[in-house]
């Protein structure tokens, strides 16, 4: 009985010995493996949206406009760019020219990602500069209402600038680059090219005595060297890292022109 015993409480030690081993090789090997490669993280860059829902006191809606936003996101996203989003309120803003026959809006629209995240835009206080590699000012008549008098996005844009990034805006969205200005105290656009929504665009969609003030003026009137094409015509001015499109037709050119601001940038 005593020699059953005693091999019974060898092969309980001989399990235990076991196992200790085992745990031990276990160990070892982790700590000797080679750690997983850090997926590099996306460059990033800013799309600015209104936060503004009505035309004067026209009694229309509006906001940002689709087309805007969807296409040149379709192409920055494709170049491997993550887009945020910022509203100089924050949160769910309105949106204008919901045309979901236009396949590229449909894309933008059905990306639960993206909808989340434009769904719930930031707002200016919670946004790094540093993080971004480009500003983007989409349009939508909204934006003439409310990014002119914003400062915070202003001086987000203005460190971006001045960090060798990017500045951009397409259609009503220049309203946002009439009060950028550089920490020489001069307008970003003085002395530059840059164009946007023209007086006669303006006229052709009546609202000329609505907006509280036409853009192609304003941006002239702070030294800008404004050029634009006939209305409704594709137009993208370059000058070095700051890009602007004349209407919702320059929106995809105006992506384009992004991505090859920021390779030229290195």
């Amino acid at each position: 009985m005593k020699v059953k015993h005693l091999l019974k409480q060898m092969g309980i030690f001989s399990v235990l010995l076991m196992l200790t081993i085992t745990q031990s090789r276990a160990t070892n090997t982790g700590a000797n493996s080679p750690s997983q490669p850090e997926v590099a993280a996306k460059p990033k860059i800013l799309f600015v949206v209104t936060s503004h829902d009505s035309k004067g006191n026209t009694g229309e809606k509006t906001g940002y406009y689709l087309g805007e936003v969807s296409h040149p996101w379709e192409v920055l996203t494709e170049a491997g760019y993550e887009i945020d989003f910022v509203s100089p309120q924050g949160g769910n803003p309105p949106v204008d020219g919901f045309d979901l026959t236009d396949p590229v809006n449909k894309k933008f629209w059905g990306d639960k990602h993206y909808q989340h995240k434009i769904s719930h835009s930031l707002k200016p206080s919670q946004v790094k500069p540093e993080e971004y590699k480009a500003i983007f000012y989409a349009g939508g008549h909204g934006a003439m209402w409310d990014f002119p008098s914003d400062s915070q996005i202003a001086t987000i844009a203005a460190k971006i600038y001045e960090a060798n990034g990017v500045v951009a805006a397409v259609c009503h969205g220049p309203a946002g680059l009439t009060n950028i200005k550089l920490s020489d105290g001069e307008y970003l656009v003085k002395g530059k090219k840059v164009n946007g929504f023209t007086n006669e665009e303006e006229q052709l969609v009546k609202l000329t005595d609505v907006v509280p003030f036409l853009l192609e003026d304003k941006l002239k009137a702070i030294g800008g060297l404004y050029e634009k094409s006939g209305p409704w015509q594709p137009h993208v001015t370059v000058d070095g890292r700051l890009i602007s499109g004349q209407n919702p037709q320059s929106a995809k050119a105006v992506g384009e022109a992004i991505v090859k601001a920021l390779q030229n940038a290195g």
